[in-house]
């Protein structure tokens, strides 16, 4: 079915137009290997639009702003995706905690609502073999994971509610501390230094239920708490290299280093900032630091006038001074980077496409292609591209379900 839709785009010129300047033998080859094994990407925020009533996952969207539809999922070979509801860090007050949760449910509706809708091309996803069983019926697969353990507010029946709702990994914070762990972006001291008693009830939930735990944008102190609290293996939905970009939300070989020894896997993330350290000289620069300094200082103090008018000036900056984006091969730096620190078996791709990911080469799902291309053109094997694309991931969700099983027995 991926053979014929990539077959199809090429006869269209839509593929073809994009592989003008590419190798057209290592091309094609890169398309056929693209359609023959599984892709998944762990992470993008496109719940957040489908909330909208004028927003439907089953149309083709032109906006610039949007990266993640159906049309385009079967256009770039994308044959799994998880759909992050994410919910942001507020105030830890009981009138918070309950928006948080009420937007939390409006989101999952929504996924729920839309693979019930597009039942021909899509179906919801709950174990790792599902993903293998919808693909080869021609569907994509929709898994669901939770960015921000914000919404369970302190009561641990949550975690069990949203696997119900299926809900298959926790991130467990933001980027702010909250009741679980600290975050790798909070500006203000620890509070936790690490994970807090909660957090380590709920890590133990999540084992318990065969949900994986997800350490993207906690704070390192928590990472190691998580390797030392954790029975079964974990994943970074989408970090980076530390090494190749400095920046807070990366982990450092020392991390990656330890998720690899817990068997886990590191999905390396589309975002311009932690794919490429932006040049410092720029008013870009300027206007976006001073921006990101009031959000994480600023906006969880902020009513909903104010933080209308701080997104406006977000999206004013962007269209105000325009940046240079990375490329896929400033991207596959960072693979290459995990693959000769720990091996290939540790490492995927987590976009984050609707939630700030995007590259000069890789704008959104239907450009996927381009990173298999990329991985063959720098020596990578069918075998080693079918586990940076999935592989490394289900083996990780096995496991998981794995150890739940042995919990259960016990």
């Amino acid at each position: 079915m991926k053979q014929l839709i990539l077959l199809l785009l090429l006869s269209l010129g839509v593929l073809f137009a994009q592989a003008e300047e590419k190798d057209q033998r290592l091309w094609k080859k890169a398309l056929r290997i693209h359609e023959r094994v599984l892709t998944i990407d762990t992470h993008c925020d496109t719940p957040m639009e489908m909330i909208r009533s004028d927003f439907d996952i089953g149309d083709e969207h032109q906006s610039p702003d949007s990266r993640v539809d159906l049309p385009r999922m079967k256009a770039g070979g994308l044959d799994a995706m998880f759909f992050a509801v994410w919910v942001g860090q507020k105030p830890r007050t009981d009138e918070n905690y309950l928006k948080s949760y009420q937007l939390a449910h409006q989101m999952l509706d929504s996924i729920h609502s839309a693979a019930i809708k597009h039942q021909a091309t899509a179906s919801l996803a709950l174990t790792a073999d599902q993903a293998l069983n919808i693909e080869s019926s021609g569907k994509r697969a929709i898994y669901i994971g939770l960015e921000n353990g914000f919404p369970l507010a302190k009561n641990l029946e949550r975690v069990q509610e949203f696997y119900r709702r299926g809900v298959r990994y926790i991130t467990l914070s933001h980027s702010f501390h909250n009741d679980i762990c600290d975050s790798s972006s909070d500006l203000a001291d620890p509070e936790h230094h690490g994970v807090s008693d909660f957090g380590r009830m709920v890590i133990h939930e999540m084992n318990r239920l065969g949900m994986m735990v997800d350490v993207s944008h906690i704070s390192d102190e928590a990472f190691f708490d998580v390797m030392n609290m954790s029975q079964a293996p974990v994943i970074a939905s989408h970090s980076s290299v530390r090494a190749v970009c400095k920046h807070d939300r990366n982990m450092s070989d020392e991390m990656i280093e330890k998720l690899a020894e817990n068997d886990g896997v590191i999905q390396i993330c589309l975002l311009d900032d932690y794919i490429k350290e932006p040049d410092t000289t720029t008013r870009r620069y300027a206007v976006e630091s001073q921006l990101m300094h009031r959000y994480r200082t600023e906006y969880n103090q902020m009513n909903e006038t104010e933080k209308t008018a701080f997104n406006q000036e977000w999206q004013d900056m962007k269209k105000n001074y325009p940046k240079e984006l990375p490329t896929v091969s400033d991207l596959v730096d960072h693979i290459d980077h995990v693959v000769n620190l720990v091996g290939v078996d540790y490492v995927g791709i987590g976009s984050d496409f609707d939630g700030g990911g995007g590259l000069a080469d890789c704008a959104d799902v239907s450009e996927f292609p381009n990173i298999t291309y990329e991985l063959l053109k720098r020596g990578y094997s069918e075998k080693d591209i079918r586990k940076i694309w999935g592989g490394n991931l289900l083996r990780v969700f096995r496991e998981v379900e794995k150890t739940a099983g042995t919990l259960a027995g016990n």
